[in-house]
C-alpha cells in the first residue's frame, strides 16, 4: 500500500456471498437493467479506443469487476439488501458511471485519456464506497471506508483476471490513490459524536486536494515514479465525479441533497416523524447544501473544471433560492415539528422551482 494505514479490512459475509462476476450476474438477475445499459453504452464509447485484442480485455474485465461491485453494493445497502441506504447504494455507481462519465466525454481534454484512464475511472465509480459500515479510524488522513472499499476493490481486481504485480499493477496503485483521495474530512470526531459517512459529504472537501501533500510525505519521489503521478492526476479527475452532483440537472441535484439527509438522518438514530430530527434536517438541507456547494466545493481536474463548471454555475442561483424558499415556508408556520415536515417543505419549494424555471423556456 502506498499510504501507511495500520489496519487491514478482511472479506465480510457480503463479500464471500459474491465471490466471482457469475455470482453477481445471478443476485442482479432481479434487478433492473440499469447496470447493463450503463455498461453497453461505455463499450460504444471505448470501441474507437481499443486497437488490439488486449484492448478489449481489458474492458471486459472491468465490466466483471463492476459487476461485483455492483452486486455487493445493492446487497449491503441498496435494492438486494435489508440495510438500505439512501444516498451511498448501487445508483451512486450509475451516477459516476453513467451520467457524469459521459460529462467528462464532452471535455475538450477527453482526447488526453487513454483506454486505460477510461476503464481506471469506471473501476472507481464503482468500487468506491462498497463499505459504509466501517468503525472510525483515521490514519494518513484516509477513513476507515475509503481503505476498506480500496482493499476490497483490489480484491475484485484479482478476481476478474487483471495482474496485480505484472500489468495492470498502474491501475492498483491509481485505484488506491483515487479512492483515499474520494475521503471527505477524515479527522477523529471529538466527544460522544458518532461517525456519519453522509455527516462527512457535507462537513469537509475531498482530500483529493491534499493528496500532493501526502505523497510529498509518504513517498517523496513520486515525481519520478509515472504509476503515481498518473494516479494523482486520475484521483483530481475521480474527486471531481465524485462530487459532481453540483453540476447535475437541478432536479437531480436537489434529490442528492434529499438522499444524504435522509441517510445522515438514519445513521444518527433519527426518525424523520419524530421531533429531534426536525432542526438537524433543516440544517443539512439549507445551511449545510450552500456551505458545501459555495465554500467547500471545489473542483481538482482540469477537465472537472471544463465539463462540470458551467452546470455548477447555472445550479448557483437556484439553490440559494431553493434554501431561501424553504426557511421562508417553515418561518410560515413557526418551528418544524419533525424532519419529514422540513422534507415536504423542500419537496413545495423544488417544485415551485422547477415549474417556474419550465414556465421561462
Amino acid at each position: 500500500m502506498i499510504l501507511d494505514y495500520p489496519h487491514a479490512f478482511p472479506p465480510d459475509t457480503v463479500e464471500r456471498l459474491l465471490p466471482s462476476a457469475a455470482s453477481a450476474r445471478d443476485a442482479l438477475a432481479t434487478h433492473d437493467a440499469g447496470l447493463e445499459a450503463m455498461l453497453e453504452r461505455r463499450s460504444r464509447d471505448f470501441a474507437q479506443l481499443v486497437s488490439h485484442p488486449q484492448d478489449a480485455a481489458l474492458v471486459e474485465r472491468t465490466a466483471d469487476a463492476i459487476r461485483i461491485a455492483y452486486a455487493r453494493l445493492a446487497t449491503r445497502h441498496g435494492k438486494l439488501g435489508t440495510y438500505f441506504h439512501a444516498y451511498h447504494n448501487e445508483g451512486h455507481i450509475l451516477e459516476i458511471c453513467d451520467g457524469r462519465l459521459t460529462g467528462l466525454f464532452a471535455a475538450q481534454e477527453a482526447n488526453e485519456l487513454s483506454l486505460r484512464d477510461w476503464c481506471t475511472l469506471l473501476l472507481f465509480g464503482a468500487g468506491h464506497d462498497l463499505r459504509q459500515r466501517e468503525a472510525p479510524m483515521f490514519a494518513s488522513g484516509i477513513g476507515a471506508n475509503e481503505r476498506a472499499s480500496t482493499e476490497e476493490m483490489l480484491r475484485i481486481l484479482d478476481l476478474t483476471g487483471f495482474d496485480r504485480e505484472g500489468e495492470d499493477a498502474d491501475i492498483y496503485v491509481a485505484l488506491e490513490l483515487m479512492i483515499a483521495g474520494s475521503t471527505f474530512d477524515a479527522r477523529s470526531l471529538g466527544g460522544n459524536q458518532a461517525y456519519n459517512a453522509a455527516e462527512l459529504v457535507q462537513s469537509g472537501g475531498a482530500l483529493a486536494a491534499k493528496l500532493e501533500g501526502k505523497l510529498d510525505k509518504h513517498r517523496p519521489d513520486w515525481r519520478s515514479d509515472p504509476a503515481l503521478v498518473c494516479g494523482h492526476r486520475l484521483a483530481l479527475i475521480a474527486a471531481d465525479l465524485d462530487t459532481a452532483n453540483v453540476a447535475d440537472a437541478f432536479e437531480a441535484f436537489a434529490e442528492t441533497g434529499e438522499n444524504l439527509c435522509r441517510e445522515r438522518e438514519m445513521l444518527s438514530g433519527r426518525s424523520l416523524d419524530a421531533g429531534e430530527s426536525a432542526l438537524p434536517v433543516l440544517g443539512f438541507l439549507t445551511d449545510g447544501q450552500d456551505r458545501f456547494f459555495f465554500d467547500l466545493h471545489r473542483f481538482n481536474s482540469p477537465i472537472g473544471h471544463t465539463a462540470f463548471e458551467a452546470g455548477k454555475r447555472v445550479n448557483a442561483p437556484l439553490l440559494k433560492a431553493l434554501t431561501v424558499g424553504v426557511r421562508a415556508r417553515i418561518a410560515v408556520g413557526g418551528p418544524p415539528s419533525t424532519g419529514r415536515q422540513v422534507i415536504d417543505a423542500y419537496h413545495a419549494t423544488l417544485a415551485d422551482l422547477l415549474a417556474g424555471s419550465n414556465d421561462s423556456e
